[in-house]
């Protein structure tokens, strides 16, 4: 039940972490920075990550032998996202330093394990119900009400793996099947939302935390497109959701760095929508806008540094660039002094695909948002 790791793993050790996409290379460039080496583990040569570190291994996630090749060559072992095999995690313990040890990703691997934590530790998600087969999921519309969204139980990100039902009438039963093929669901219901907000914490495992400034997301087509910090909500939603912050990171054994998502209503009700054991992408403008970033915090947190107190140098705002915006945004940085450009090397530009992200430093969010919006880069 205690944390795994009490000891500090000082600069000049290696940090090995398992996949190499754009968070992974955000840890390194700050892994790097502090004098740590770092191994890459991911299927894809020269992946993101793997560009600005030591060394990588090319082999699957689900590759128990190269997982422990790993550990062995590493001080200290993380992952930047929350797929990895739990069993695989403690296989790897046996050679290596597994601070993040497989609690939190045990909760949030599944919806119906995560939906119940979070409901066990007294806070509120949205109406939800778990079905397994088109009966059921008839009864969950006539118990939760139109509209509701379907979600497969594992996976699912930006969109896939869910289905928004307005009206139950005029739906693709096919689509519905295909889902419920993949194992049991969840039926949420949609809720009138004011707006998604999220709370980035990290600790080290002496229990120490950082805690950052709530985030204010916009999606587009399930796809964070936009992230404002700080969030424009009411003294007694923040409280709220610092205070979720803070219990669950306890609860969950925290160390390194995690995200929790929330949705709040019209009528400022705040429910929990969902955790993400690792660095997120609303919280990418802290590199610029805080005095350490939760890339930073996860690297101090795994390795037990010392957790400073947060502060936000300035208001931020964060916009992603998809791959059908990336040659647009190259073209018209020259005009933009004050953009944080941010490219993650990715070797296939696919539509809808996180390429990068630029971040603004602002005395005025609601110009700055209006520029975004008003800029055609991102009506494509």
């Amino acid at each position: 039940m205690g944390k795994i790791l009490n000891k500090t793993i000082l600069p000049g050790s290696t940090i090995g972490i398992i996949g190499g996409g754009q968070l992974g290379q955000m840890m390194s460039f700050c892994a790097k920075e502090m004098g740590y080496r770092v191994i890459i583990l991911d299927p894809q040569p020269n992946c993101s990550a793997a560009q600005v570190s030591d060394d990588q291994i090319v082999a699957e996630y689900s590759d128990v032998d190269q997982l422990v090749e790993l550990a062995k060559r590493c001080d200290v072992l993380t992952y930047e996202f929350e797929n990895v095999d739990a069993s695989a995690i403690n296989e790897v313990k046996k050679y290596t330093q597994v601070p993040q040890g497989i609690k939190a990703l045990k909760v949030t691997q599944n919806r119906i394990s995560e939906k119940d934590f979070i409901d066990a530790n007294g806070f509120a998600t949205v109406p939800h119900v778990v079905i397994e087969n088109i009966f059921e999921y008839h009864r969950g519309v006539e118990k939760l009400g139109a509209p509701v969204i379907l979600k497969t139980i594992r996976g699912g990100y930006d969109g896939k793996g869910q289905i928004l039902i307005t009206d139950p009438e005029d739906v693709c039963f096919a689509d519905i099947e295909h889902l419920l093929m993949q194992g049991p669901c969840m039926l949420e219901k949609k809720i009138d939302l004011e707006k998604e907000v999220s709370v980035v914490v990290s600790a080290n495992s002496n229990g120490e935390k950082s805690i950052f400034p709530i985030i204010e997301n916009v999606h587009r087509h399930n796809i964070l497109h936009l992230s404002t910090c700080p969030a424009q909500i009411s003294k007694k939603s923040a409280q709220h959701i610092y205070q979720v912050a803070e219990t669950l990171a306890e609860k969950l054994e925290l160390v390194g760095t995690m995200c929790i998502e929330f949705f709040i209503s019209t009528k400022d009700e705040v429910f929990v929508n969902e955790i993400a054991p690792r660095p997120h992408n609303s919280g990418h403008l802290t590199i610029e806008a805080c005095n350490i970033s939760q890339f930073d915090a996860h690297i101090r947190g795994v390795c037990n540094l010392a957790m400073p107190k947060i502060e936000l140098l300035k208001p931020a705002a964060m916009v992603n660039l998809l791959g059908q915006h990336l040659e647009a945004a190259k073209k018209e940085l020259v005009q933009h002094p004050e953009w944080h450009f941010h490219d993650y090397g990715k070797d296939a530009i696919k539509e809808n695909r996180k390429m990068g992200h630029i971040t603004i430093l602002s005395d005025d969010l609601e110009k700055t948002k209006q520029a975004i919006e008003n800029n055609s880069i991102w009506d494509v």
